[in-house]
């Protein structure tokens, strides 16, 4: 089986906004859920939105689910597809999380089981596509892009490919939006 991901655009203006994202992250969950509002202030022919997944070894089943994400953006669809899988997570962040990193009832569950969690709360098949061995080829990619642009924790933001330090998730869409079209 061959995989091609789609990319995690949206938009397609001429400013981007690239956010860092690990989908359990509560941060990152914050600011996941605020980028169709800022698509929608900024508008789609101003701003491609891309969103890069930033897998952190202390959210312990991050790589499983992010490479369930990439899995999903190999599907027909992928893009909306793997919206779909990362909007279920973060719709149910509890049941892919160990309480305080370490501890918690999601310490009897198995990948396995958190494929098939993603697969209920999202309703997009991810297992045949997860299983392919070439897809970690995607995955490699977004951690390098990370690294190569100093990226380290989630989220994190950049825009027109520089990081922007001062911004969070916790901002109103105005201040990224006012960043954005500066």
């Amino acid at each position: 089986m061959s995989l091609q991901a789609q990319a995690l655009e949206w938009g397609h203006g001429a400013k981007t906004f690239e956010v860092f994202l690990e989908p359990t992250c509560p941060f990152s969950v914050k600011a996941f859920n605020k980028l169709d509002a800022l698509l929608a202030k900024v508008g789609e022919e101003n701003v491609t939105v891309k969103i890069r997944l930033q897998s952190q070894p202390w959210h312990m089943f991050s790589g499983v689910i992010v490479r369930c994400i990439l899995a999903a953006s190999t599907l027909p669809d992928g893009k909306a597809k793997a919206k779909k899988v990362m909007q279920a997570v973060a719709d149910n962040r509890e049941e892919f999380e160990f309480t305080d990193h370490c501890s918690g009832p999601n310490m009897q569950a198995t990948p396995q089981e958190i494929v098939e969690r993603i697969e209920r709360y999202s309703g997009v098949k991810v297992s045949e596509a997860f299983a392919v061995p070439e897809l970690q080829t995607v995955i490699k990619w977004h951690c390098k892009y990370a690294r190569q642009n100093g990226i380290h924790v989630s989220p994190t933001f950049m825009v027109n490919g520089l990081v922007q330090p001062d911004l969070g998730s916790g901002d109103d869409i105005s201040v990224w939006a006012e960043r954005i079209l500066a």
